[in-house]
């Protein structure tokens, strides 16, 4: 059974977590999952402002989940005898129900053997569910719940060629910018378009880093990159420890009997490897030693946790796994809007291994400002005036790749 509160966090990671599984398998389940859940957290999380909230209530009309479930009765009252029956085999719904109260959830293992009926029923009770009392929706919009929703989305329209998405990301990205963020540091929450007086904690400046940086991974504009920047260097001023370790809180938030320093993940990953891994990408894109070293140093503590709650370390050990392969990075150049070009890139973002650090760009062209603002992306020329592709280590390239195939053998484990 499902927990029927609906949070962003939930389902922005669920949403990566199931890109990451149909890229390497192909499975087409994860791919209508990752589809289906990008498409729900637009439909139902989505502010005027274009910012994300932060969850839905479990309860409506004083019972857990009964905006969702359904009964073989409803099922048949609102699509008729046939088609009742037949969504109630499809979806799981059974006499004795799987929930409460005789109720059943709508399951879905399996992509149904017929497309327009399924999209027929589906239609006719989405309607009907509208005419429910909804749950009620938290409103506030949370810094570092939408950095990773702006990083889920923006990879699931790059991926899953949807447009709409990557614009979605983009707008979030932009309320950050402009309502959360303050030179470089960020307000925890937002409500109706105007900043709430909390101060960001780590995970905020962590977790919109890192969406900044997969947004630039999908756009190439190096607006995002600038804005992670921002936030990063507040993260090394304002929450070290001294020893390679970060607190929870600024050096200038509200005083507390003991500053709090958990690196723990678990349901969000931890600020503390959040923060490593957006360091760690930031790093990859700029050349900084500066940002390379404090993320190995932030995760000295995931061995160990690891080997005595590894549920506990999950990001963290995604984070080492990207800092022992080098991290890779993959500048991709090309003319602006060229087919040859988008296939390259769209190749790098769906081969690259978690964390690698993508920067596409227009090669030498010097008004290029992605080639401004992002190091990798110096002195990475055209081939013969068309796209290439450069993986690289520690800014040592390989030998540059101009077509997709090679690209993908390239990034092979």
């Amino acid at each position: 059974m499902p927990h029927f509160e609906k949070m962003l966090y939930d389902n922005a990671l669920l949403l990566r977590a199931y890109l990451r599984l149909w890229r390497e398998t192909g499975d087409p389940l994860a791919r209508r999952t990752a589809l289906g859940t990008a498409d729900w957290m637009v439909a139902g999380l989505l502010t005027p402002e274009g910012g994300f909230a932060s969850a839905l209530d479990a309860d409506s009309e004083g019972e857990e989940g009964r905006y969702y479930v359904w009964t073989p009765a409803e099922l048949e009252r609102v699509l008729g005898p046939e088609d009742g029956a037949w969504a109630a085999g499809l979806f799981g719904v059974t006499p004795e129900g799987t929930f409460e109260h005789g109720t059943s959830v709508l399951r879905l293992p399996e992509d149904p053997d017929d497309p327009e009926r399924f999209e027929r029923v589906r239609t006719a009770l989405l309607a009907e569910r509208a005419r429910r009392v909804p749950p009620a929706r938290d409103d506030k919009v949370v810094a570092a719940w939408n950095g990773l929703a702006v990083a889920a989305l923006a990879e699931a329209g790059a991926l899953l060629d949807r447009p709409d998405l990557v614009e979605r990301a983009r707008t979030a990205a932009r309320l950050l910018v402009e309502v959360h963020m303050d030179g470089g540091r960020i307000a925890r929450t937002s409500r109706d378009g105007a900043a709430g007086p909390s101060a960001g904690v780590l995970e905020d400046y962590a977790d919109a880093a890192e969406g900044f940086l997969a947004l630039f991974a999908v756009t190439g504009e190096p607006e995002w990159t600038g804005a992670a920047g921002r936030l990063l260097d507040t993260v090394l001023d304002r929450f070290t420890d001294g020893s390679g370790a970060f607190y929870d809180t600024a050096d200038d938030a509200e005083a507390l009997i003991n500053r709090p320093q958990d690196p723990t993940d678990n349901a969000v990953p931890s600020g503390r490897f959040a923060a490593a891994g957006a360091l760690l990408t930031y790093s990859g894109l700029t050349g900084s030693e500066r940002h390379r070293r404090a993320a190995e140093s932030a995760l000295g503590p995931v061995v160990p946790l690891a080997d005595k709650a590894p549920r506990f370390a999950g990001w963290g050990l995604a984070v080492t796994e990207t800092l022992l392969s080098g991290p890779l990075e993959v500048a991709v150049v090309g003319p602006q809007g060229g087919e040859d070009t988008r296939r390259l890139h769209r190749e790098a973002l769906m081969a690259a291994p978690f964390g690698t650090a993508v920067a596409p760009g227009t090669g030498d062209a010097p008004d290029d400002p992605a080639r401004a603002a992002v190091p990798l992306l110096a002195g990475r020329p055209l081939i013969e005036g068309g796209p290439a592709a450069y993986v690289c280590r520690g800014f040592t390239c390989d030998l540059p790749v101009r077509d997709a195939q090679a690209l993908r053998e390239r990034l092979a484990p």
